[in-house]
């Protein structure tokens, strides 16, 4: 065969690879509101970046007649790209060819570029579209996702890794990104399940529909496993985007500094009033986040998951920080079993990539009840304290209000190594709320005297001038210092600056023990 040939030949076999499971199918793919899967990776990444690899790999199974398939690729596009200029590693699952099934050759070429990342020290981001293992293909296609699940756990904390739902991701598969940083879903279109509603139904009889069992309101609002819902595809990949200009593209460097036009040492009058007279009245949490970030701007995580803590990234003078804070307005800021888990993963994450901690507090303590004891608030509550303990990144925590009990020990407090912990005047620092401290600490005299009532009205305020402020705890020196509020911004961004650089180590161990 001449050259020219041989380039011809070349050219149609690249031409064929990118028609994945062929017109008809592509079609069906476009019917569902889904992109195939060249498309996303060309919503994802810069432009004309994309450099596949592994393109002519496929299946070497001969079972079931495999050999005689066309499967272009073997059912997934691997490479590398850019985003925003900056290198990224890829797989995109193709649902047009055998329905996305994993087989051997499939989950080898998605470990080669994962390999790459790892070398390269670059995000990983998988885009899962698959009807799950590949059955003709056996423990073949077992081993695939074991390999891959080993290759997710050695790369925690060391690369960002980033699961993109946009479509089925069923039995073993969902694994991968379990154990990856940040999950994407998009409504009705992804869906993630251990067993389907046809298996759960002749196991169980309980009738349940793909969206009710694993959609992307479910895993956003009630089991946690996700942390971004978005409407369709191509604002999914906006989101992505956004969360990767946060980010740093490993463990051994730092996130991008965006410097914008807001002025470092801007004040804002509106916080010295945003704390009602009321201390149990609420107010919304991120309108002080967004007063002190840089623009404004606060990128939330999990925002529809237990809504009584916030967690996400923002800017101070151009340097990401991860912020978690206590929302007043949801369940009054408790801490419960799903607040914890949910504050504590993203402190671990920031804490492994060199992502400076800013938290806002104002909890009244973990949650009581029946159903939290039964359901291990003991054990979740302590993730967050563990979390906290062990982080080693730079920490500061405004007191804005209560801080009661275990909860403001918990909320990245002095005792667990927060560097500089600041008070709003407004700040309640005590083991319990002024009402159930004075309930207890005076119950003889509440019941013994004339107007019962008035007595502990008096005795309420007692407590709280006595010990329910902001100066008995800086007199100890656990606050730092009590600021007024509208001085918050400054403060935080030069307390970064000083942080900036800290070294700090722990006792040298192959690995803590975290109640899990």
């Amino acid at each position: 065969m001449a050259t020219f040939d041989k380039l011809n030949d070349l050219r149609t076999r690249r031409e064929n690879l990118k028609k994945g499971g062929g017109d008809k199918r592509i079609a069906k793919q476009h019917e569902t509101g889904k992109k195939t899967a060249r498309e996303r990776l060309a919503a994802l990444l810069d432009e004309g970046s994309f450099v596949e690899v592994d393109a002519f790999v496929e299946t070497r199974s001969i079972d079931f007649d495999m050999q005689k398939k066309k499967i272009p690729g073997d059912g997934v596009v691997t490479g590398y790209g850019t985003i925003d200029g900056r290198l990224v590693f890829v797989a995109s699952q193709d649902f047009t060819v055998i329905g996305g099934s994993l087989g051997e050759m499939h989950a080898k070429k998605i470990t080669k570029v994962m390999d790459m990342a790892m070398k390269m020290g670059a995000p990983f981001i998988s885009i899962n579209d698959s009807g799950g293992a590949r059955i003709e293909e056996g423990i073949d296609a077992l081993s695939g996702f074991g390999d891959i699940f080993m290759r997710n756990t050695l790369a925690s904390g060391v690369i960002p890794q980033i699961s993109v739902i946009m479509g089925p991701c069923a039995g073993g598969a969902v694994y991968s990104p379990a154990i990856t940083d940040f999950i994407f879903m998009v409504d009705k279109t992804s869906h993630m399940f251990i067993t389907g509603p046809s298996v759960i139904k002749a196991v169980t009889g309980e009738e349940v529909t793909f969206d009710e069992l694993g959609g992307a309101m479910t895993h956003n609002t009630i089991s946690g496993v996700a942390h971004f819902e978005c409407s369709d595809e191509d604002s999914c990949f906006e989101q992505v985007k956004k969360l990767i200009s946060y980010l740093p593209d490993n463990n051994l460097s730092d996130p991008e500094i965006i410097i914008s036009n807001d002025d470092f040492n801007r004040l804002e009058p509106d916080l010295n009033t945003i704390i009602p007279d009321d201390a149990n009245k609420p107010y919304d949490m991120l309108d002080v986040i967004k007063k002190v970030t840089d623009d404004g701007d606060f990128f939330e995580i999990q925002a529809g998951f237990a809504k009584n803590i916030i967690i996400g990234f923002g800017r101070f003078g151009g340097k990401t920080a991860g912020i978690i804070a206590n929302q007043p307005k949801v369940n009054a800021g408790v801490l419960d079993v799903d607040a914890s888990d949910k504050a504590a993963r993203f402190v671990r994450f920031c804490d492994a990539f060199n992502i400076p901690l800013v938290t806002f507090t104002d909890v009244p303590g973990y949650l009581p009840g029946v159903n939290q004891e039964h359901s291990g608030i003991i054990r979740h509550g302590a993730k967050l304290l563990y979390a906290f303990s062990e982080a080693t990144v730079p920490k500061v925590n405004i007191i804005v209000r209560k801080a009661y009990g275990g909860a403001y020990i918990a909320m990245n407090s002095k005792h667990l190594g927060c560097d500089m912990v600041f008070a709003w005047p407004t700040a309640e620092i005590a083991v319990m709320g002024p009402e159930g401290a004075a309930n207890i600490i005076f119950r003889k005299e509440i019941a013994q005297s004339d107007n019962p009532a008035e007595f502990r009205k008096q005795k309420i305020e007692e407590y709280r001038e006595k010990l329910a402020n902001p100066y008995i705890a800086a007199a100890r020196g656990y606050v730092d210092d009590v600021i007024e509020p509208a001085t918050t911004r400054q403060r935080i961004i030069s307390a970064l600056d000083m942080l900036a650089g800290k070294r700090e180590t722990r006792p040298s161990k192959k690995h803590g023990n975290i109640p899990l």
